[in-house]
């Protein structure tokens, strides 16, 4: 049996509280680890306070050398990587490799950003009490870091909290989700061979009422939470005087124009829809599709979902496996009968063994139905006709959630208001809201969040501008 160490302030150390890491696929042990105490807690937490001022000073060349180091290994490890993520958090391994490579180059962005910090020049002479003097702005870190991240993307959303914080200065603590720490705990062995001083990266699976500090204690500068709106505007509302960012999810919305490449639309539609069971922030949830070609794209839609291949996540053919926990394949379940008895048709799908939801196609649908005004958050889309394109983008904004939005189209006017009006962090043209690149300012409005990740962008929320004025 495999046992993973938890990492605190650079030590690998085991506490009396062991849990076992079990695949939501099989049941079977994939690993069993350790939740950290409040005295282990507090370690890192004093660590973190007595190693920022060394992060701070740190040279560039330093920060670029361990981050392009960690790079390098895990990219030579990602398979080992890929196996484990599918194994804790039941990804089909396709997918689970693309999130390795993805956190390989998110640190590896993070490298080059380490050396080009943000800071300017400033002219100050466009009054009369400004002749003479200049400014010059510089950005400095603003400290100690809380992190917490979920379980879906269990390394790369890990990774965009502790990358960008090692290129700004900043320590971090961050807390891996309990039921998927495993490919996080894995990287600390990388961190710990990088080079960073101790105690500038602690990893520390932790029950929630341990995980409360992370929230409430002063001497964490900054608070950055990925997870669900409930959790994550609470958070927001007991964090005290620091900085918090906070990336929530949705219930994305996608549109369909006549103009567009229906085969291209179909097949990036379902795999928006369905990929690792629609456990991801941008799944694309809500599907509005031109009158003219409704049941052209429904009937494409349909065939392509049914011809997934389902298995075991560890295959590297599978398209879709179990969901995170029977829990929640429960409620998606219970989400799609509810909609059924309210009028919706299910025009595949609608079934559910164990963890395991098949892939479910909703049409008649209403915006306030959960399948639609929720994040469902399991492989559950609802296809709906429009008539006119600022009436789909009506619907689209229909939603307490703005995270992106996806929309096909070869209009340059349809771009162009879907940019204008749609009201989400990111709008991608020709593909799903599932698209992201790790370097892209990511997040979202209203429901979805506050802040930006996108590694360059992490940096900035995680640096405070001081100004210097100066005679010439």
């Amino acid at each position: 049996m495999s046992e993973h160490l938890i990492y605190c302030a650079g030590q690998f150390t085991e506490t009396d509280n062991q849990i076992e890491v079990r695949n939501p696929y099989d049941g079977s042990v994939v690993s069993k680890t350790y939740l950290a105490d409040d005295h282990l807690l507090e370690l890192a937490i004093a660590g973190a306070v007595n190693v920022a001022p060394h992060m701070a000073e740190l040279p560039a060349y330093k920060k670029h050398a361990a981050l392009y180091y960690i790079a390098e290994r895990l990219y030579g490890e990602r398979h080992a990587f890929a196996m484990l993520i599918a194994g804790e958090a039941a990804k089909p391994y396709k997918y689970a490799m693309g999130e390795v490579k993805r956190a390989v180059q998110t640190f590896r962005v993070a490298a080059g950003e380490a050396l080009r910090l943000p800071g300017e020049y400033l002219q100050l002479d466009w009054t009369a009490a400004g002749e003479g003097r200049e400014g010059v702005v510089k950005y400095f870190p603003r400290g100690p870091v809380a992190a917490i991240s979920p379980f879906n993307f269990p390394l790369n959303l890990a990774v965009h909290k502790v990358a960008p914080a090692i290129a700004a200065g900043c320590p971090v603590v961050l807390k891996p989700a309990t039921r998927t720490p495993l490919a996080t705990l894995e990287l600390a062995k990388i961190i710990y061979d990088s080079g960073l001083p101790e105690a500038a990266v602690s990893l520390l699976p932790m029950d929630r009422k341990t995980g409360d500090k992370l929230i409430t204690d002063e001497r964490f500068r900054m608070l950055t939470f990925t997870g669900s709106p409930e959790v994550g505007w609470a958070m927001r509302a007991r964090a005290g005087r620091k900085k918090v960012t906070l990336e929530l999810g949705g219930n994305a919305g996608v549109i369909v124009t006549p103009s567009a490449n229906l085969q291209h639309a179909v097949e990036r539609s379902v795999f928006g829809g369905f990929a690792y069971s629609g456990q991801v922030c941008i799944h694309a949830q809500r599907f509005y599709v031109h009158e003219s070609i409704f049941e052209a794209f429904t009937e494409q839609f349909v065939r392509k979902a049914d011809s997934l291949k389902v298995g075991s996540p560890q295959e590297e053919d599978t398209d879709i496996s179990a969901m995170i926990d029977v829990g929640n394949a429960e409620r998606v379940e219970e989400w799609v009968k509810e909609a059924e008895k309210q009028g919706a048709k299910i025009l595949t799908g609608g079934t559910r063994s164990a963890s395991y939801v098949a892939p479910t196609v909703l049409i008649n649908t209403q915006n306030t139905m959960n399948v639609c005004a929720k994040e469902v958050f399991g492989p559950v889309v609802a296809i709906e006709k429009y008539t006119d394109f600022k009436e789909a983008v009506a619907a689209v904004n229909d939603s307490r959630y703005g995270l992106q939005a996806g929309v096909f189209t070869d209009s340059l006017s349809e771009m162009n208001i879907a940019h204008n009006q749609l009201e989400v962090g990111g709008v991608i043209i020709n593909d799903v809201p599932t698209f992201r690149v790790d370097h892209m300012p990511y997040g979202g409005v209203k429901d979805s969040g506050i802040g930006r990740e996108g590694v360059k962008y992490t940096i900035q929320e995680m640096m405070e501008p001081r100004i210097l004025v100066k005679y010439k």
